[in-house]
């Protein structure tokens, strides 16, 4: 599977987990500060990938 497509499909997981987690916990909440970070870091990836080829 190509790098973006992957990373983009976890992008929507990550994200799709964060707002279910937002509306269950407080935005300040471990879980939902953790979720906000491992989307940064996917999102930070993808940017650096498509730096690298961009298409």
């Amino acid at each position: 599977m190509d790098k973006k497509l992957y990373l983009l499909k976890r992008i929507e997981r990550c994200r799709a987990e964060m707002i279910e987690l937002s509306s269950m916990n407080d935005l300040t909440s471990d879980a939902v500060i953790a979720a906000s970070a491992e989307l940064d870091f996917l999102l930070n990836e993808f940017d650096r990938v498509n730096e690298l080829n961009p298409t």
